[in-house]
């Protein structure tokens, strides 16, 4: 198990004081086999530059207009040649934890997650159902089995949420579960687009979501937090 090959699907828009450092990190890594993909959304920065000054070492890219973020990472999946896949952004970087976590991916059944460095700071450690439905696992805390992809993509109506949205799926099914280890993975960019604002979709949805997923209970819980929390003017 131990010489599986770990995609990482790198996406990227007008990142490019950021894209070198990224994939880096990703180079820097003890872990011998990796792939990287990149998937650009046409950007108009010197990002393509870069991608073609670093072609021999990606196993595929490309620089193309995509309807955002979860677009890309949709069409990146369908190039992945490795049994796990991991997801980054280009103002992201990966720890040398990365490589002692790709040690424990060991069940094709898991979905496995550790934590990311935010602000300075250990982000999230592991959730409880609770805490997965009101707040969600970070993207970038997060490497699946690649085979969890057959048949199944990001849904793009959410444009911030659909990790999210994906992850919330899983607590209803009988083939995955999630496993955590306790690995910082990953620095984490907290001042892009899904730190800065909400999916709007989403925020209509969840309600409806987390009792789908996560049952009576839970969802009798969020709404109760959500009226104290309305009550108390936050």
């Amino acid at each position: 198990m131990e010489n599986q090959l770990i995609s990482v699907i790198l996406v990227t828009f007008n990142a490019d004081q950021y894209l070198q450092r990224c994939l880096d990190s990703i180079y820097a890594q003890s872990h011998p086999h990796i792939e990287i993909i990149v998937m650009d959304g046409a950007s108009t920065d010197n990002t393509r530059a870069i991608l073609q000054r670093n072609a021999g070492r990606l196993a595929y890219w490309k620089s193309e207009k995509d309807s955002g973020i979860y677009d890309a990472m949709n069409k990146a999946l369908d190039h992945v040649q490795g049994q796990w896949v991991y997801f980054v952004g280009a103002d992201d970087i990966l720890t040398s934890d990365f490589s002692m976590f790709a040690r424990e991916l060991k069940d094709p059944h898991s979905i496995y997650y550790g934590n990311v460095i935010k602000s300075g700071k250990k982000y999230l450690g592991e959730l409880s159902p609770y805490r997965q439905a009101k707040t969600g696992i970070n993207h970038q805390a997060i490497v699946y089995p690649a085979r969890f992809f057959d048949g199944r993509r990001y849904d793009t109506r959410y444009t911030i949420s659909a990790d999210h949205v994906l992850n919330m799926g899983c607590n209803s099914m009988q083939d995955y579960h999630f496993t955590f280890r306790d690995y910082d993975i990953a620095v984490f960019n907290d001042t892009g687009i899904s730190s800065l604002q909400k999916d709007i979709v989403f925020e209509k949805e969840k309600s409806r979501l987390i009792l789908q997923y996560f049952g009576l209970s839970i969802y009798l819980r969020f709404q109760f937090k959500k009226i104290k929390e309305r009550m108390s003017g936050r």
